[in-house]
């Protein structure tokens, strides 16, 4: 792994899905990965797809995200887009907002093996706990961020698992930048737990 967060090679993931229903778990019907070297987000790179599912996506899930049933007609398996999944998170410190849906999504990938992880949510409130929220969209608002995004990236849009993966990364490289920790080691940003002393670096 990198020696400094600048020289570090990062890949954010997202997932939205079909919504909880009684007696049955939760199931991705979408996800995104964005990768970044160093702090340089490349929108190019950015790849998103739609996930074959096996139930009705839930009225509450779909007024969050847009997705329909319809969307997802001839979508891939989950399991036939592992090749992707891997060539774009292998060897790569993985990054998520409000990390724990993603990291549930991907046991379905036993020993995958990837990580570290680092939780953009966990880190905005650790270095900035005075924004009155830590949710992505707010925070991007706050910082003068989803103008940005929504020039660079083709359909923006916040739900959008592509879009939020993004958004995730650039996120990360505000924070990093704001509060000089470029040449920190990358661990830096799994600490996330508003310690005296983590934002000024001790």
């Amino acid at each position: 792994m990198s020696a400094t967060i600048a020289a570090t090679r990062f890949a954010a993931i997202d997932f939205e899905s079909a919504g909880n229903r009684p007696g049955s778990t939760d199931v991705p019907v979408q996800i995104g990965i964005a990768t970044m070297d160093g702090l340089a987000f490349a929108p190019a790179d950015l790849f998103s797809s739609y996930i074959a599912c096996d139930r009705p996506v839930a009225w509450n899930a779909r007024k969050v995200h847009g997705i329909s049933d319809a969307d997802l007609a001839g979508a891939p398996a989950f399991a036939d887009l592992w090749p992707e999944v891997r060539a774009r998170l292998a060897g790569r410190w993985v990054v998520g907002h409000g990390a724990a849906t993603e990291r549930r999504f991907l046991r379905a990938f036993p020993l995958h093996g990837f990580g570290p992880w680092i939780d953009t949510l966990t880190l905005a409130r650790a270095l900035d706990p005075g924004q009155p929220s830590h949710a992505l969209g707010d925070l991007a608002r706050a910082y003068g961020l989803e103008d940005d995004l929504s020039a660079r990236i083709p359909g923006f849009r916040w739900h959008d698992a592509g879009s939020d993966a993004a958004a995730s990364l650039v996120l990360l490289a505000f924070l990093v930048n704001r509060f000089g920790l470029s040449g920190f080691p990358p661990a830096r940003l799994r600490v996330g737990d508003a310690r005296p002393g983590f934002r000024q670096g001790r």
